[in-house]
């Protein structure tokens, strides 16, 4: 299998954790959004919507979507619960994620340090809906390890890949110990530096 994806994306990280966790063989190669590398003809033949990553199997089949190619890799794993209802939380939280979290952590990092801009100078309503994901976070992991279940799920590693690099979006986690005492068990878990 191979991976495309760029080592600075959270969304490209999630699946490099999920690949590694595994134990999954796989050849990562680099994209470099900034330089165009997801606009090329080549890139564009594996998907089509011109975002990483990308998986491509051993068949020559390619995948894309972060979080579809973190189900695609943990079927039949214990990253997805076998309870129909624990797996449709683990759903809920992937969906979650990429509509009420991503747009607003990520591009807020995306701003600081892809653009270089100061802080200060990041979209407020962006600012406020982040500080309100990770809110809601914190509120979902208080007294829990994780966030479906008793044992790490996709749904902690889809949120963990942005959550983590949060700080470097301008957001802090010092009224939020749940979550950050979750992204160390994560980490932990996942063997993560």
């Amino acid at each position: 299998m191979r991976i495309l994806g760029d080592t600075a994306s959270g969304n490209c990280l999630k699946v490099k954790y999920a690949a590694d966790f595994l134990g999954l063989p796989y050849e990562w190669t680099d994209i470099d959004i900034l330089k165009g590398e997801s606009r090329t003809p080549e890139f564009l033949a594996l998907n089509p919507m011109g975002q990483v990553p990308v998986i491509v199997l051993d068949d020559g089949r390619a995948l894309g979507q972060s979080n579809a190619i973190l189900q695609y890799l943990a079927e039949g794993t214990a990253l997805v619960p076998a309870d129909p209802f624990d797996r449709a939380k683990v759903a809920e939280w992937l969906f979650w994620e990429q509509y009420s979290h991503e747009p607003y952590i990520a591009v807020c990092r995306y701003h600081m340090v892809y653009k270089g801009e100061p802080k200060e100078t990041r979209e407020a309503w962006r600012v406020q809906r982040g500080e309100a994901a990770l809110d809601a976070m914190e509120t979902a992991l208080a007294g829990r390890d994780f966030l479906v279940g008793p044992t790490l799920t996709i749904a902690d590693i889809a949120l963990l890949a942005y959550t983590r690099l949060a700080e470097e979006g301008g957001f802090d986690f010092g009224t939020r110990p749940a979550v950050g005492k979750w992204i160390a068990r994560c980490e932990a878990v996942l063997k993560l530096d």
